[in-house]
């Protein structure tokens, strides 16, 4: 068994189970010691619990005695969801939505301060002594000592100044709201509306009020919403009224600026270039009309016509006229032939007369082929005159295509200006006629009526409260208490939570004697068939199967703290053994504090120093225990002490030699955690024998010390129980052989 192996690994499996199954078996023996460990810590602190059960429960009766009886009306208030349409306009202030959240929000408005405010204004609570001290009038014994007050000079606590008259009204006002409750009924639309008085007239008027003032609080809301976004609108309406004629002149500005006006909706640049299109088109015909003609003429005079084929010249009314001419010359000439011949002088005359006609027909022929040169010379240029006016009004138009591009912005900016003009004033329209018809979202369908009976205090619920919490409350301390105690009082604590064997316990002698004078190391000689004097030799035992296999005759005893029983343990143990017919030996290896010599009441003048620096031998140190047999190696006064005492090589030559001697060595230690010499010692000794104090050393302690010692690779043989009170041990569970202290404490010689 190593030093941390709980005794209960080796225990034999118990035949009560044998024939069941291990899960059940096992879950079922839980539970029983689960019970079990409840019901004794409810025995071993069942004085607290009762202490703390009854001084709640005596608190809950003074304090329902001595409550002032309160009454509570309650109103119920209904969010409607319907909605009453005088116009089809949108409100400003829309209706609350039928939802959940909405009617728990509307509980929370009911409880805000603002509304309680309203209330106590509205029924002078300020006045009323229920909600305000400062309003009772002193009568008594208080009237006589106020009015001494005043003539003495005391200051009037009526007369407040401004911050404490503010205090007072906040005062005021949570005094009011301490009554008030507000709860919804179920998921239903309604909500109660409670307040809790002394008065039961008082009750119902507040809660009444409570109710009418949050109605008319939803109006007032609503009014205001209205009126105020109606002056907003109004504000705003003349803003973008100027906005809109900003923007519309920005735009004629612009157009006036860069060319772009426009009539009948289309723009003028774009219609003179149109009109440009149609004309050059018009010209370029002409000139191609008057270039054909004269081509054509031209191409007829050179094939050898005379012109009078010409179509201009067919048309002329001058060469029409000269050929009239040329035929009656003609006709002339011919009978003149026929009558004179040709030299007849009024032959020659009409052939002079025709000739000269020809000449006018070709002069006039030749006239009509330049006009026709003229025409298309002059068409030309029309059509090249109107074709440089529409560059120009391309270059116009491109120039205004740029500058449409701002024009469009500002036109777009004046569009969207006069659209939200438009629906600000139609809005505003709408909002104006809405004032003067707002409706609440909710209604009173039950006025709160006068109560009876009084709500508080409830007697029966108050004890039965009082009794739940009492015993509540004593369980806690219970649970409380034993959290807080950190000691170890069992064999299980020993073997669970430090996972080290258990030894014993070696129990205080006041719990196990009935003679109290007498000293603990004398009476295990006086008494060595008591159960105190049984305790050491049950550590004995425990002791000698520390390390299986190996013997045990070096044991170091210690402790993590000082005052846990040591020296009284190691005297006693020695003696207790020696009683036995054992060779054993008690050495004091607690050089600070020579406890040993203390409790024998001896001081010897030579002990284990001077034996380890040779200035005495063993047997000249060894002191004789005439009573028990044992041998004691105590510690003499010095001045001074060595550094090092118990790692020296002298040391290890003692042990070794008392090993042979002695069949039981004892070394009383000095505690582990303040003293190093422990942690130097305890390696030289078979086993370590860890003491605690029952309930008093604290857990973590002895783990630290455990870590200490694990280190040196000392062996911890286990940990015993010191200064045990087995009346109140037996408490503790069976499992633990205090538990059975009752029964076998007869067996015993007190």
């Amino acid at each position: 068994m190593n030093a941390h192996t709980p005794s209960s690994v080796l225990e034999p499996e118990s035949p009560g189970h044998q024939g069941f199954p291990p899960n059940q078996w096992t879950s079922s023996l839980a539970g029983q010691l689960d019970l079990r460990r409840l019901w004794n810590v409810f025995r071993r602190r069942l004085r607290l619990f009762g202490a703390v059960a009854a001084a709640l429960l005596l608190a809950t009766i003074l304090f329902t005695l001595q409550a002032t009886p309160k009454y509570t009306a309650t109103a119920n208030v209904m969010l409607d969801p319907r909605k009453e349409k005088v116009t089809d306009t949108e409100a400003v202030l829309s209706g609350l939505p039928p939802d959940s959240p909405t009617v728990d929000t509307e509980v929370e408005v009911l409880k805000s301060r603002q509304l309680a405010e309203r209330v106590v204004k509205s029924l002078n609570l300020e006045a009323d002594p229920e909600f305000n001290p400062l309003a009772s009038k002193p009568t008594g014994v208080k009237a006589v000592i106020a009015s001494v007050a005043g003539m003495f000079g005391a200051p009037d606590q009526t007369k407040l100044s401004p911050i404490e008259q503010q205090k007072q009204h906040e005062l005021v006002v949570d005094n009011v709201l301490a009554g008030l409750s507000i709860k919804r009924a179920g998921l239903t639309y309604i909500i109660n509306v409670g307040y809790e008085s002394e008065s039961p007239q008082k009750a119902a008027l507040i809660a009444n009020k409570f109710s009418e003032l949050y109605l008319l609080e939803q109006m007032e809301a609503k009014f205001d919403a209205t009126r105020q976004a109606t002056t907003w609108l109004n504000q705003r309406l003349d803003e973008l009224r100027g906005q809109v004629l900003a923007d519309e002149a920005a735009v004629q500005q612009y157009k006036i600026a860069n060319n772009l006006m426009s009539a009948s909706g289309t723009n003028l640049t774009e219609a003179e270039i149109s009109s440009y299109n149609v004309t050059l088109t018009q010209a370029q015909a002409q000139v191609a009309e008057d270039a054909a003609r004269l081509n054509t003429a031209r191409n007829q005079l050179a094939g050898g016509s005379n012109g009078e084929d010409v179509g201009e010249a067919l048309d002329s009314p001058v060469i029409q006229k000269l050929r009239e001419q040329r035929t009656q010359v003609s006709s002339t000439v011919a009978d003149l032939q026929g009558r004179y011949g040709d030299r007849h002088p009024e032959m020659l005359k009409a052939k002079r007369q025709l000739t000269d006609i020809d000449a006018q027909i070709q002069a006039e022929i030749q006239r009509v082929i330049s006009n026709l040169q003229a025409k298309v010379q002059v068409s030309r240029q029309r059509a090249g005159a109107i074709s440089g006016s529409l560059g120009g009004a391309k270059g116009a138009l491109v120039a205004n295509n740029r500058a449409m591009v701002r024009l469009n912005e500002l036109q777009r900016t004046s569009e969207a200006s006069r659209t939200l003009y438009e629906s600000y004033l139609n809005r505003f329209k709408e909002t104006s006629t809405q004032q003067g018809i707002e409706q609440s979202d909710a209604r009173v369908v039950s006025k709160a009526k006068i109560p009876t009976k009084q709500s508080s205090p409830k007697v029966t619920l108050n004890l039965a409260l009082g009794l739940l919490l009492a015993l509540g409350a004593g369980a806690g301390a219970i649970a409380l208490a034993e959290m807080l105690d950190s000691g170890l009082a069992t064999a299980e604590d020993v073997e669970r939570r430090l996972e080290a064997t258990y030894l014993g316990s070696i129990p205080s002698l006041a719990s196990v004697a009935d003679d109290t004078n007498v000293a603990p190391i004398d009476y295990v000689v006086a008494k060595p068939l008591s159960s105190f004097s049984e305790a050491f030799r049950n550590l004995r035992t425990s002791i000698l199967y520390a390390r299986l296999g190996e013997p045990v005759k070096i044991v170091a005893v210690t402790s993590s703290l000082p005052g846990e029983g040591k020296t009284t343990t190691s005297i006693c143990l020695g003696r207790a053994t020696a009683l036995q017919g054992q060779k054993v030996l008690v050495v004091d290896c607690d050089l600070r504090r020579r406890t040993v010599n203390r409790v024998l009441r001896h001081e010897p003048t030579v002990g284990l120093l001077e034996v380890l620096n040779g200035e005495a031998t063993l047997e000249q140190a060894i002191i004789p225990d005439s009573e028990s047999g044992a041998h004691i190696l105590p510690l003499a006064k010095s001045g001074v002490t060595p550094k090092e005492v118990f790692g020296t090589a002298a040391m290890d030559r003692l042990l070794n030699e008392l090993r042979s001697r002695y069949d039981l060595v004892v070394l009383d230690t000095a505690p582990v955690l303040p003293v190093a010499d422990t942690r130097v010692l305890a390696p030289k000794a078979d086993a370590v024998i860890f003491l605690t104090r029952w309930r008093k050393t604290p857990q973590h302690a002895v783990e630290s010390a455990f870590r200490l010692l694990a280190g040196t690779g000392a062996h911890i043989g286990g940990v015993a129980l010191t200064q045990v009170d087995m009346q109140q041990q037996s408490k503790y569970g069976y499992g633990d052989p205090g538990y059975y202290y009752a029964e076998y404490k007869k067996y015993y010689v007190s």
